[in-house]
């Protein structure tokens, strides 16, 4: 029990911050875009009470926690209004980059904020460990985040970062594929528990990115002296 409570202590700050971060970035780009929708319903806000989803935001990830893992899940999706968008293709490409952008930056930042602890702070500093751990578990579920909202299946972002360079029947065929997207996941799931991870291939390139990231900032600063 303690080493589950130790895990959910560790991962929260950065769980939190970015699912928050990206549902408030949908919601800030939409804004910029001529659609108000999220912003009129306080959404375009860091409070976790505005977007938390019971499934995503609570069970999920503190299952995730409890089982071992990083905590990992969704915020509740903020409304965009297209028909309000300027510029409509524009405005749904980077309405729905915004959301892994800001993830993508997130944990460069958290990388950064890393490199600097472990090199100009000194290890006795009584939070020295624990900032560590938390920093590399909010840049870990920063890029698993942005990378796996990046895959074109619909409902992600991805899929609607592609649907606004399409138009006809390329459209109206993409779309249509979302009624696959929940027996894709329930397959990818399945074949999870029969022992093919194959969420694997979502998590190498954000494993290999944290890796990266941690060790040439440390070694670029701990060089700067």
């Amino acid at each position: 029990m303690n080493s589950i409570l130790f895990n959910i202590a560790q991962s929260m700050p950065g769980f939190l911050l970015a699912i928050v971060t990206h549902e408030a970035a949908h919601a800030w780009m939409a804004n910029k875009f001529g659609d108000p929708t999220a912003k009129n319903q306080g959404r375009l806000t860091l409070n976790p009470a505005a977007h938390y989803d019971p499934w995503g935001t609570i069970f999920f990830p503190l299952l995730a926690a409890m089982t071992g893992f990083t905590m990992i899940g969704w915020a509740r999706p903020v409304p965009i209004e297209v028909r309000n968008f300027k510029n409509f293709r524009q405005g749904i490409f980077w309405v729905s980059f915004a959301g892994p952008l800001s993830n993508l930056i997130l944990g460069t930042i958290s990388a950064i904020l890393l490199a600097i602890i472990a090199t100009k702070v000194s290890v006795d500093w009584g939070y020295y460990t624990i900032s560590i751990s938390m920093l590399r578990d909010s840049i870990f579920i920063n890029f698993l985040l942005a990378f796996f909202n990046l895959i074109p299946l619909p409902p992600l972002d991805g899929s609607k970062m592609i649907s606004s360079f399409l138009k006809g029947q390329a459209l109206y065929k993409f779309e249509s594929f979302a009624r696959y997207t929940p027996m894709i996941f329930i397959g990818v799931m399945f074949l999870s528990f029969a022992g093919i991870h194959t969420l694997g291939y979502v998590q190498i390139p954000a494993v290999k990115l944290t890796n990266y990231l941690m060790i040439h900032l440390v070694d670029l600063l701990g060089g700067l002296g």
